[in-house]
């Protein structure tokens, strides 16, 4: 027996790959599937079952594409309703995978159809929980995504994931390995750790959701301080629940190379213009109207998180080489309307001397020399936890996140100084800004961090000012 671990950082996602006996299962794939057919192909194992945890919201699932390359049944618990062939198991179903037994354990909560795999080895022994969304390490799954789908509010559903954890996760042995669907950075969970396996008995003593009274006491601490989910899950959801377009197909789309007057008449139809190039360079010179996400960070979750409308046209602007990664990562999030991208990179538009436009950007030198504390506008786009915990004295708060709400309220002649942790952010809120037509700001290079070598007044205190 063999399990391997597919962790992907940017989406802050576990897929998981098991092998016994010249047979094989994955649980919760990505969107492209080549690394796994490298795997089986390799291991020269067959490809029996790919295992849902459930319909998940953060990122597209690859079961469609990697069932049709290998004629594996797809796998979901009790209430799924795809629109495609699968197995809908039932609650303490057993499928056997070589030597192993593999137990589909129902656990609603997160979503209705949400369920574990608990992995019994060779000799009969419980071994390893495949937990999805239902058990994080340090957290258990948000209860409030599902609630339109269920009919039900998030305080009901949270109620379900205590009964869930309590009768079928807490009774199994302290040893049982917990592999869960999420790390730190997904957005599926408010307080996981950055480790990315555990054990039960571990999760048992330290995790605060396991650890609560009784169910309301669970419900009010597992419900409180959630933050808006991203607008695109919903549509996520509905691409892994429906279906989607190949992965072959879309990137074959996306790698289409748009000389200088291709894409500068593509731009003129609603197509947005998405830079993926680092700050340090977008903020020099980049096409008017441009958006910069880099993609050197927490790239396809920040732009299913701005972008949102996952049926959006796109064209890029990429570092030389950079191509098939970028469309391969927005893929994972379900934006498969890519037109192309801009042949030659961003160099090839200034060497035919087209027009460009850049972000006013200072150090943070200059800005604790140019700032005056009580009197300045300080627009703070970290997330509201890390303003919590410390930020500029009368600097106001408002994540990056939730830009497309907060933009409006912006004054449009009066300066502010715009900064985040270390500048992937605030950049793109810069670039975001500036495409709506406000000019009147300055980013700070290297964010917050480089303002902590100044002597500018810290607090923790919240200010509540008002943008306008």
């Amino acid at each position: 027996m063999k399990i391997e671990q597919i962790y992907t950082g940017c989406l802050a996602h576990g897929a998981y790959y098991i092998t016994s006996n010249g047979e094989a299962a994955i649980i919760d794939p990505l969107r492209e599937v080549k690394p796994y057919l490298e795997r089986i192909e390799r291991d020269g194992v067959f490809l029996k079952y790919i295992f849902e945890t459930h319909f998940h919201a953060d990122f597209v699932s690859g079961h469609l594409d990697l069932s049709r390359e290998t004629g594996a049944a797809i796998v979901y618990g009790p209430t799924a309703n795809p629109s495609f062939e699968a197995i809908i198991g039932a609650d303490n179903e057993v499928f056997k995978v070589g030597n192993i037994t593999i137990k589909l354990l129902h656990t609603p909560g997160h979503t209705m159809e949400s369920s574990c795999f608990l992995l019994i080895d060779e000799d009969g022994k419980d071994y390893a929980l495949f937990s999805g969304d239902t058990l994080f390490l340090g957290d258990v799954g948000r209860p409030d995504l599902a609630q339109k789908a269920a009919n039900m509010t998030q305080d009901q559903l949270a109620g379900l994931l205590y009964d869930s954890l309590m009768n079928k996760i807490m009774s199994l042995a302290d040893e049982v390995i917990v592999y869960p669907a999420h790390g730190a950075g997904s957005a599926c969970g408010k307080n996981m750790m950055k480790e990315t396996v555990d054990t039960l008995g571990h999760q048992k003593q330290m995790n605060y959701a396991l650890n609560q009274p009784n169910k309301e006491a669970f419900v009010k601490v597992v419900t409180d301080g959630l933050t808006t989910p991203p607008g695109y899950f919903g549509m996520n959801v509905a691409m892994n629940k429906n279906g989607y377009e190949a992965f072959e197909t879309v990137l074959h789309k996306g790698m289409k190379a748009l000389t200088v007057a291709e894409f500068e008449a593509a731009a003129e139809t609603d197509a947005l213009i998405l830079d993926t190039r680092n700050a340090a360079d977008f903020y020099k010179a980049f096409i008017p109207q441009s958006i910069n996400i880099g993609l050197n960070g927490d790239f396809a979750p920040w732009v299913g998180a701005l972008i949102v409308d996952v049926q959006q046209p796109i064209l890029l602007i990429t570092e030389l080489g950079k191509e098939e990664e970028t469309v391969t990562r927005l893929s994972r999030v379900g934006f498969d309307h890519i037109l192309g991208h801009l042949q030659g990179g961003f160099d090839a538009w200034t060497k035919e001397g087209k027009a460009i436009d850049h972000i006013h950007r200072i150090s943070a030198t200059d800005f604790a020399q140019r700032v005056h504390i009580g009197e300045s506008k300080i627009i703070d786009v970290r997330k509201e936890s890390e303003y919590a915990a410390e930020h500029i004295e009368t600097a106001l708060s408002q994540p990056l996140a939730y830009i497309n709400d907060w933009i409006k309220d912006i004054h449009s002649e009066e300066h502010f100084f715009l900064h985040c942790a270390g500048g992937y952010r605030s950049m793109i809120a810069a670039s975001i800004l500036q495409s709506r037509g406000y000019r009147n700001f300055s980013e700070v290079e290297g964010g917050f961090a480089a303002m902590t070598t100044t002597n500018l007044p810290r607090t923790n205190f919240v200010c509540t000012s008002k943008l306008v």
